[in-house]
């Protein structure tokens, strides 16, 4: 038996007047999900326990069957770190580090004007040599997600979300509590360091967004947990363009699969994730994989590009995967996102997201297509979404 999971993330969401109130799931023309779901099983998943942040990484903790409960290590930056294949202490806090756009006092653009990686690694060597020292250390990374690590501070301190704030002021959302005054002055003290950077001066002539301040968040330490492997006796590989979802599947024991021309966005390599997963069934399980896409539309607040992300999703990815496994005599497929990431409010909420469930051979038809609606009504819930793995893994066997 062959697994596949495969996450598009932040898909779920409100009706849009626009699209005559309906949601981006249920607006978007998405054959392959919808047949999967008219085959299949269907439901809901609480993949976010209350009192946890309302993100990717508890939420996927959730998904492969870890109650992050227990297992979250308090933030996403050890994840992402992870994910990096960096090594850090026990006494070292690790912070996510935004290259985000201030203006006007607002959180105008949480992703930098969604800068390059290549940009964001100069500005972030830059940031690292005038503010780093034998304490504090900062990583570039993907795009706007860089790192930022501290021996010893900010580890109780409460910090804010950027996407969680956009056009709010940034005053009101700064760091509070234990070392707060040490990150608020980090933070500060980036911006005129990135003002004079020649990236910004390249962007202002280009007439793009300027990166022009670092925001932390997301601290935590190291995580320790049992391996996938260990728990369910399955070998897995996880293919994603996003640091924090590699890191979660590194300490999974997945393989992290390196595919070409991902990105994190609405231009990544659809097309590539769909064909490095079906090769790597060959060797593995189970393979997971992540597209980030629906999610950033959702932050943009923009459904037209939400639409054609999940369109693409279904006909580059969950499409081609369908295909694939369709030469194999026992597969699974599981069609899933992590979380709602509606368009009216451009933050991730808490509600059960929608998943469906096919396995190879199946004849029924339910007539139910893949949305928010149609699996709230007819579908089988899991309040503790991180035994939906289970479920998947063993019905039907």
């Amino acid at each position: 038996m062959k697994y596949a999971i495969i996450i598009g993330d932040g898909m779920g969401d409100y009706p849009i007047p626009e699209l005559g109130g309906r949601t981006p799931l249920g607006a978007a023309d998405k054959p392959n999900m919808d047949y999967l779901a008219r085959h299949g099983l269907i439901g809901t998943v609480s993949t976010l326990p209350p009192g946890l942040p309302k993100g990717s990484d508890v939420a996927h903790f959730s998904i492969f069957g870890y109650d992050p409960r227990l297992y979250y290590p308090g933030g996403r930056g050890p994840l992402e770190a992870a994910g990096m294949g960096l090594s850090f202490s026990e006494d070292e806090v690790v912070f996510r580090c935004n290259l985000v756009a201030v203006k006007d006092g607002l959180m105008h653009d949480y992703s930098g004007g969604h800068i390059s990686t290549q940009e964001a690694t100069e500005l972030i060597r830059v940031i690292d040599n005038e503010l780093g020292s034998s304490k504090i250390r900062f990583v570039p990374g993907v795009s706007y997600r860089n790192l930022m690590i501290a021996r010893n501070l900010g580890r109780a301190a409460a910090c804010t979300a950027p996407h969680d704030i956009m056009e709010s002021s940034i005053d009101k959302h700064l760091p509070s509590g234990e070392g707060s005054r040490e990150l608020i002055d980090l933070m500060m003290r980036s911006r005129p360091i990135l003002d004079a950077s020649p990236v910004n001066a390249r962007r202002r002539s280009d007439g793009k967004e300027e990166a022009n301040m670092i925001w932390l968040w997301g601290q935590g330490t190291k995580a320790a947990m049992s391996s996938f492997g260990e728990r369910f006796g399955l070998s897995g590989a996880i293919i994603s363009a996003v640091d924090l979802i590699r890191g979660i599947g590194f300490l999974l024991g997945f393989k992290i699969i390196q595919v070409p021309g991902i990105t994190g966005y609405l231009d990544t390599n659809y097309s590539g994730k769909a064909e490095y997963a079906l090769q790597s069934l060959e060797e593995h399980d189970l393979v997971a994989v992540h597209v980030e896409a629906p999610d950033e539309a959702g932050h943009n607040g923009d459904f037209r590009s939400k639409v054609r992300a999940i369109e693409d999703f279904d006909r580059l990815v969950v499409g081609a995967i369908r295909r694939g496994l369709e030469k194999l005599k026992d597969y699974k497929i599981m069609v899933l996102t992590d979380h709602y990431t509606p368009v009216s409010v451009r933050t991730h909420t808490g509600e059960a997201a929608p998943y469906l469930i096919y396995s190879s051979g199946a004849t029924g038809e339910s007539g139910e297509a893949f949305d928010e609606s149609s699996t709230k009504r007819g579908g089988l819930h899991f309040p503790e979404g991180h035994k939906l793995i289970e479920f998947f893994l063993r019905h039907g066997k």
